[in-house]
């Protein structure tokens, strides 16, 4: 014996549209990643030697909910849970012993979580890599990505590789 559930519209405890469908079969509305984005830099962004700099994201590919504005990601009201985040770099002209750090910070501050460095082995190196943190945010906390680097001299952040992107998992209790 099997069971059916048939349904056209699964709301959440907001009354918001979760999944939808047509009728037909046809998916018109799946809410369950949302918000969601991804931003990049549309040009290189210097970045200053010795010093954390902040990452300019000006070129947005999507953003579900409008949360992604003045270079952070801000938790929507009501869209409180856990996210995944991910973020890369390409920083290239580095030597020996020398390295970047990419930084994820939360309402102005570095959380450590997710930090990821990448050390030259040789002159004129490329460091290149991602890194990704899982977070329990609430409403109106706020994700930025920042770099350091210390090859003695400003480096250009490359616009092809340089990115920032994240979601929502789920929803979690206080």
């Amino acid at each position: 014996m099997t069971s059916k559930l048939k349904v056209n519209l699964i709301n959440d405890s907001g009354d918001n549209n979760i999944i939808t469908s047509d009728g037909s079969g046809n998916l018109t509305t799946q809410k369950i990643l949302q918000p969601s984005f991804f931003v990049k830099l549309s040009s290189s962004q210097s970045i200053s030697s010795g010093s954390f700099t902040k990452i300019t994201f000006d070129s947005e590919e999507w953003d579900t909910d409008s949360a992604f504005a003045s270079n952070k990601f801000t938790v929507p009201s009501g869209k409180a849970g856990k996210y995944f985040f991910t973020a890369g770099i390409y920083i290239d002209g580095l030597d020996d012993g020398e390295y970047n750090e990419l930084f994820f910070y939360k309402n102005g501050s570095s959380i450590n979580w997710g930090r990821q460095n990448s050390n030259s082995p040789r002159t004129d190196a490329h460091g290149a890599f991602t890194t990704n943190a899982i977070l329990n945010l609430n409403a109106s906390d706020y994700i930025e990505i920042y770099v350091y680097q210390n090859e003695g001299a400003a480096r250009n952040a490359d616009a092809n590789y340089t990115f920032f992107a994240g979601h929502r998992i789920g929803t979690w209790a206080h």
